[in-house]
């Protein structure tokens, strides 16, 4: 099992650097009613890193993750992702990279309840066109812990196990960066401990680069690195932090 995770983990990603925003701004509304989201932030993500963003309300933290994951187009700046200029990239071009490279993990599920398991997790390799391989799937389900329940539809599953069958989709293509939007909100603590500990196994055995915004110091404290945000700049970032140096730090930020 070793040699198989290191050779799906050198398949999936060659380059270190991942993920590269440089000097990205984004703003909403026009002259007097100008809102800055984003105010020049720069920042650079490892291959295999679990990085998780915190900052106040407002602080911009959804919309760094929106522009790095190609959902929103900053207004100036570069953003690259495995190597690629996304920024520069028409609105079609930008669909079939995000469908191709891309991983997302929501608090909605969002998984299609006709389909079974294993046909969810499948679903964005079908709809672009491709092929199945059936040793990548059934690792999938392996890795998730589902290789039992292939065949169930979401409804007969729990909610930990439906996040787990939308984090082995946002796996399925083998993507650049998967990023989770408050990925354990709606979920027990018993089952938000598990999908954390699942995306850390992913960070950590198949150097899969993970991104989650959260305003949960316990979730935050899973990552190997918390960076915070307010007003739309970075404010500062912890290491290895603990739910209450997380929370101490937050503190010190405003409301959140």
């Amino acid at each position: 099992m070793a040699s198989l995770l290191r050779g799906i983990a050198k398949a999936m990603h060659q380059s270190t650097e991942v993920l590269c925003l440089d000097s990205v701004i984004k703003t909403y509304g026009s002259k007097a009613n100008k809102v800055t989201a984003l105010g020049g932030v720069s920042l650079s993500l490892q291959r295999g890193s679990f990085t998780a963003i915190m900052g106040p309300s407002g602080s911009g933290k959804s919309t760094l993750l929106h522009c790095a994951a190609g959902l929103d187009t900053p207004t100036s700046g570069s953003i690259r992702l495995g190597g690629t200029e996304v920024t520069g990239l028409s609105k079609s071009a930008l669909t079939a990279f995000r469908r191709d490279h891309v991983g997302f993990v929501f608090q909605a599920y969002n998984l299609l309840p006709a389909l079974s398991v294993e046909e969810n997790i499948s679903l964005p390799l079908l709809l672009a066109g491709g092929s199945v391989e059936k040793g990548w799937l059934d690792f999938l389900l392996h890795s998730v812990g589902l290789e039992a329940h292939s065949g169930r539809r979401p409804s007969e599953l729990s909610g930990g196990q439906q996040q787990r069958v939308a984090i082995a989709r946002a796996l399925i293509t083998r993507p650049y960066v998967v990023f989770g939007d408050e990925p354990t909100g709606a979920l027990d603590s018993r089952s938000g401990k598990q999908v954390l500990d699942l995306l850390a196994h992913t960070a950590r055995e198949l150097e899969q680069t993970v991104v989650v915004v959260t305003h949960d110091p316990v979730v935050a404290a899973h990552a190997d690195r918390v960076i915070f945000l307010a007003d739309g700049a970075f404010a500062g970032h912890l290491d290895g932090a603990s739910p209450t140096q997380i929370t101490d730090h937050m503190s010190t930020l405003g409301e959140w």
